[in-house]
């Protein structure tokens, strides 16, 4: 806006340049009567037009917005926790391209199929750290997944027990939803009495499903360093440790927690089979508040400053000869 004036001062000077110009040329009213149809006041109108359509350019830009407020809105859904393993062993590439990623990607392509129900996130290994909160913002829990790695918790372990208390303490136990716990782990070196902590779990009405990633056979655990693989883990003596899926303890998991196992392979993550479990837990209809956000009012401007623009291009600097006949103060002789 503070360039209008600015425009207004180079518009002053560059009439005083043509009217002293037109001055240098002879008296006026011979001036006119060599240029009988140039217009000499057209150039304001033309300008004042140019300077509306600015002001109105800017105020459109500036994206003006109306109408906030805080909407209620009924909801039909369940409570789900994500309990995610991100243990060195979860880089082991049994499964395409490590176990961490696939399912990170099984993850995405859940959140992406929810509609009413909310998601939370724990990541852990050897100690468990909430990554997100139970939410219903799913553009959220996509960008938190996708920052998930291994160097996130320092101490390494399987402290599957400890994840499962601290998805217990995230729930909401008030609202009455229905609620369940997924865990996603190779299930190896888990530190900590898992099973009791599922069945504290199992009494309080919360399902606790896993998902094994890996394979019997295993695979080695790699080394990054500037994230290039600089060899595999190895143990006292020197020897590659290879990371195997301790299935046993999965299913024994699963089986305290009223859920379903489910072993994960690069056709299928398993999900869409636990899922088909979750959905049959009991869901209740909830007042949840939103946030109405403002709504843009831009298009009204914009459009008022393109009809100025428009008229000021139709605007020519030569009289109009219609206008020119009206000789309204014209006295006639009689």
């Amino acid at each position: 806006m503070a360039a209008i004036p600015v425009f207004l001062l180079l518009f002053i000077r560059v009439s005083l340049w043509k009217k002293k110009a037109m001055a240098s040329l002879g008296d006026r009213s011979v001036v006119d009567t060599v240029m009988p149809d140039v217009s000499f006041s057209t150039p304001r109108l033309k300008f004042i037009l140019f300077a509306i359509a600015y002001a109105l350019l800017v105020l459109g830009i500036a994206d003006p917005q109306i109408g906030s407020k805080i909407i209620e809105e009924k909801r039909k859904g369940a409570d789900l926790m994500i309990l995610l393993d991100v243990s060195n062993s979860m880089l082991s590439q049994d499964m395409a391209p490590n176990r961490l990623e696939n399912a990170k990607r099984a993850i995405a392509q859940l959140i992406d199929n929810l509609h009413d129900d909310r998601i939370g996130i724990i990541v852990f290994a050897g100690e468990a750290y909430v990554q997100l909160p139970v939410t219903t913002d799913y553009s959220a829990a996509k960008l938190f997944l996708s920052t998930i790695n291994t160097n996130m918790v320092p101490t390494q372990g399987t402290a599957i027990g400890a994840a499962i208390d601290m998805g217990m303490k995230s729930f909401d136990f008030k609202d009455g939803t229905g609620k369940a716990m997924i865990i996603i782990t190779d299930g190896e070196n888990h530190e900590d009495d898992a099973v009791a902590a599922t069945k504290n779990a199992a009494d309080k009405d919360v399902s606790v499903h896993v998902i094994g990633v890996g394979s019997a056979d295993g695979a080695p655990i790699p080394i990054y360093q500037n994230n290039k693989q600089v060899g595999f883990h190895t143990d006292s003596a020197g020897h590659t440790v290879v990371s195997k899926l301790n299935e046993d303890m999965c299913k024994e998991i699963a089986a305290a927690g009223n859920g379903t196992y489910v072993r994960a392979t690069n056709a299928n993550s398993g999900l869409g089979i636990v899922m088909d479990q979750i959905n049959k837990i009991q869901r209740k209809t909830i007042d949840t508040k939103n946030f109405k956000d403002f709504e843009d009012r831009f298009q009204i401007f914009l459009a008022l400053a393109i009809l100025c623009l428009v008229a000021e291009f139709f605007i020519t600097n030569r009289k109009s000869l219609r206008l020119s006949r009206l000789k309204l103060f014209e006295v006639k002789s009689t």
